[in-house]
């Protein structure tokens, strides 16, 4: 099925009118997002790109943007250049701010799952900022990464892009799993699909992945945050069949400092009838909290998984297409969702989104 294809079935535009939707308090808390775009030679780049910001456009010229790219900012940029690439202009509006765990426990956690790394069967990286914070950092390249050739341990990506960051880590790609090209969604249950058979009783599976750092003490959602976003379905799937599940959180998720220019271009490109890329639930949440007025009613967004889609109808959207997080279907999604619900009506029912694992 071709791109143009995918993005056209997977095209649902829903009005606000008539969703069955969840409550906000039942957003997830993030799905850090992986990107097919998210090219670097090596870690040292990485490392170096991590402290760029992507130029953000004057309010005056957003008239001309289709996209609002809602990523942290290293990706959204590459989202940007990615998406310009083929025509579409974009311009970064980063939801998420990444930061490293910068408390010395998480730092001695960090270390010690480092240094166990080949006592584990497989480590499941759950975005690229997993691979970026666990592998890349200074600390960790010197005395654990030349051992990845020789080490047995799988690494185990849910998405295209994570698999990539892997690979340009040094995991060699024999032993790297991830859901297949063609897969429906890049997530936890199609990576358990793929690794599965893997699993026998007593293995050993090492989950890196972030916390959210701006959630209501005592919260749910603050709770699920201290536990690594309680985003346990696949954990449970690996216990399940008598497997044991280790975490450690490698870096930490915030709302970003908006000031007065950020906050008119949101306004603007709700304005424009830019449309939102929306890669995190949490993103949504953000945006939400940000800037409670901004008529999301009048707003149209694109959401790379259907529990984002659902996160974002119940924030309000007014329209909302969904696809999967790669720059050739949300391609072929703009251009199919484009053509649909322009006067602002349900054309079509919300479905029940599977459950979100990390991506």
């Amino acid at each position: 099925m071709t791109a143009q294809a995918q993005g056209l079935a997977a095209c649902r535009t829903l009005g606000v009118e008539s969703e069955n939707a969840p409550q906000r308090d039942q957003f997830l808390p993030d799905s850090p997002p992986h990107s097919g775009t998210m090219g670097q030679e090596d870690g040292k780049k990485w490392a170096a790109a991590a402290h760029s910001q992507p130029t953000i456009p004057k309010s005056d010229r957003l008239l001309g943007v289709q996209v609002i790219v809602t990523r942290p900012a290293l990706e959204a940029a590459r989202w940007v250049q990615q998406l310009g690439a083929r025509g579409i202009s974009a311009a970064a509006l980063p939801l998420i701010d990444i930061a490293p765990c910068a408390d010395a426990a998480s730092q001695a956690a960090l270390q010690q799952a480092r240094a166990q790394l080949a006592h584990y069967q497989a480590v499941m990286f759950v975005s690229v900022p997993a691979v970026r914070h666990f592998l890349m950092q200074k600390e960790a390249l010197a005395p654990y990464l030349p051992a990845l050739i020789a080490i047995s341990t799988r690494a185990w990506a849910p998405g295209p892009g994570t698999a990539r960051a892997l690979q340009q880590a040094g995991w060699p790609a024999a032993r790297l799993d991830a859901p297949p090209a063609e897969a429906a969604q890049f997530d936890s249950e199609a990576l358990w699909q793929r690794v599965a058979p893997q699993v026998q009783p007593g293995a050993r599976v090492l989950v890196v992945r972030g916390r959210a750092m701006d959630t209501d003490a005592g919260s749910a959602d603050a709770a699920a945050g201290r536990k690594g976003q309680g985003r346990d379905w696949l954990a449970q799937q690996v216990e399940a069949e008598g497997g044991m599940v280790e975490t450690v959180v490698a870096y930490e998720r915030a709302a970003p400092l908006w000031g007065p220019e950020q906050r008119r271009l949101a306004h603007a490109a709700v304005a424009a009838r830019s449309w939102w890329l929306l890669s995190s639930s949490l993103a949504v949440r953000h945006l939400r909290q940000a800037l409670p007025d901004l008529p999301l009613a009048q707003a149209r967004a694109l959401a790379t998984h259907p529990r984002i889609a659902a996160a974002a109808r119940a924030a309000g959207f007014g329209l909302v297409c969904d696809c999967r997080p790669t720059v050739e279907d949300v391609a072929a999604a703009l251009g199919a969702c484009r053509t649909l619900g322009s006067d602002g009506e349900n054309v079509s029912q919300p479905t029940t989104p599977k459950p979100d694992g990390p991506r």
